[in-house]
């Protein structure tokens, strides 16, 4: 069953996160994450939205995702993300079937 983690992130240090994003890509593509949405203008249709981006990620497992996110390699990878920012970062189930 596949997952998705839904980032929410308001960044603070464009320069410092940019060390974040030089090594995401190698480090989710071992756990095989796929990224669906990486946006930073989100059309807010209710509510509010103060976060600068958004990002949508699919693992093919609950396994996979929790692998990445746990991983020494991610976890010294996203001390510059810790730095550079703050946000919201949740694990969602798929639908049966999906």
């Amino acid at each position: 069953l596949a997952v998705y983690i839904v980032a929410q992130i308001v960044i603070h240090d464009r320069e410092r996160y940019a060390n974040y994003e030089t090594g995401f890509m190698d480090i989710f593509s071992r756990h095989a994450g796929k990224l669906i949405s990486v946006d930073e203008q989100a059309e807010v249709l209710e509510g509010e939205w103060p976060f600068t981006r958004t990002v949508i990620a699919e693992f093919p497992s609950r396994e996979n995702a929790l692998a990445w996110y746990r991983s020494d390699d991610y976890q010294d990878l996203a001390q510059h993300r810790f730095a550079a920012s703050v946000g919201n970062l949740s694990l969602l189930n798929g639908l049966p079937g999906e």
